[in-house]
């Protein structure tokens, strides 16, 4: 997953974690991977992943309690759209969709008063 781009392997782990945690990827356990999970599917050293992990503490997302793992604020996603421009802007296309179907709902059903 990390790449030789320049950025630190800590920094590119975080933000793919800030953008999976703007799409509520771990909405549902509030939990985030474990550093040795962060190591496998990453393929970093814990060094890296602790890091990640210290750095999205650092941004408000996330609390960890030693010995049980890395846990998700009440408020993460959105703060990690917030952070995140692409995830915002794929928010507002969701909002635009759900908006054009209740229009044309609107319409519908005025056409059927009218008629």
């Amino acid at each position: 997953m990390v790449e030789w781009t320049g950025k630190p392997a800590y920094q590119q782990v975080a933000e793919d974690l800030r953008r999976r945690i703007a799409a509520e990827e771990f909405k549902e356990s509030g939990r985030l991977p474990s550093l040795a999970e962060l190591q496998e599917s990453y393929k970093v050293t814990i060094t890296v992943a602790r890091d990640a992990i210290r750095a999205l503490k650092s941004d408000g997302l996330a609390v960890s309690h030693q010995g049980k793992g890395a846990f998700l604020t009440s408020d993460s996603a959105t703060l990690a759209r917030q952070n995140d421009p692409q995830a915002a802007v794929e928010e507002l296309r969701q909002e635009i969709k759900q908006l054009k179907h209740e229009v044309g709902r609107l319409r519908e059903r005025l056409e059927e008063l009218e008629t």
